[in-house]
């Protein structure tokens, strides 16, 4: 199986911890030169560092931007391509809403979330897409939630805009297929990171028990009895962004220890 990525460029989103970290890392190890993108410029500048080198020619950076900035990212990310080359390899990773019922959510947070995950993807597309063509390679990887396949109590806003990205995902690989593009989502269940010790801390509040006892309740929905690494998620980006999965598009890759029941 081909997983080498020498040659390639990839655009980490997120990437200053958790999912977006462990992903960078593992683009990295096979080959890939990585830019990881985030808000703090200290935490990304130490991921950067940490990036393994195999290869000559291999360069990592960093590109500190507040993505829900419009002008802000766009500048950003077309002077850093005018600067170094373009992408082949787009990691769309967003921090999830907060969570909580849908029907106690305001019209504000809904707006939030769509433009921190919907129009940033967009116009990361935008940008990107033309020198993707022109390479004739182009892997755009979404993380999203297994809540597109089964919605999640607890987490209102998060179903709503976690399956409109599903859609825009869905869509766009249409499109860009003849490209030479493939779009595909990556759906972690629950997995080591902060935001999971936030949603256990929110369930315990709710429900009036201990954090111990919410942490025990996830697990027990879980058939392999345990939360996923990071690395774990991340080792299903690096195959779909491989030239191995360059005939898969248009498709979400469940990785939950078999927590949904959803069969499609």
């Amino acid at each position: 199986m081909d997983l080498n990525l020498t040659g390639k460029r990839a655009l980490v989103c997120g990437a200053s911890r958790g999912i977006g970290k462990a992903t960078a890392m593992e683009l990295a190890a096979n080959g890939a030169s990585v830019t990881v993108l985030a808000r703090s410029a200290e935490q990304l500048e130490h991921v950067r560092t940490t990036l393994p080198v195999i290869h000559a020619g291999q360069v990592h950076y960093a590109l500190a931007v507040d993505a829900t900035q419009d002008f802000e990212l766009i500048q950003a990310v077309n002077n850093h391509v005018e600067k170094h080359g373009s992408f082949h390899i787009l990691v769309n990773n967003t921090a999830g809403p907060a969570a909580g019922k849908l029907i106690d959510s305001t019209v504000d947070s809904l707006m939030e979330a769509f433009v921190q995950h919907i129009l940033t993807a967009q116009r990361l597309i935008k940008i990107l897409t033309p020198g993707m063509t022109s390479d004739q390679y182009g892997r755009v990887i979404n993380i999203i939630s297994t809540s597109v396949k089964q919605p999640i109590d607890g987490l209102g806003v998060s179903n709503t805009i976690r399956g409109a990205m599903a859609s825009w995902s869905k869509t766009l690989a249409t499109e860009l297929a003849a490209r030479h593009i493939t779009v595909n989502n990556v759906l972690p269940g629950a997995t080591e990171t902060e935001r999971l010790e936030a949603i256990i801390t929110k369930q315990a509040n709710v429900r009036g028990v201990s954090e111990s006892e919410a942490r025990s309740n996830m697990l027990a929905e879980i058939p392999m009895g345990r939360f996923a690494q990071p690395s774990e998620i991340a080792n299903a980006v690096a195959f779909l962004a491989s030239p191995s999965a360059g005939y898969i598009t248009g498709t979400s890759i469940m990785v939950d220890g078999g927590r949904t029941k959803s069969l499609s």
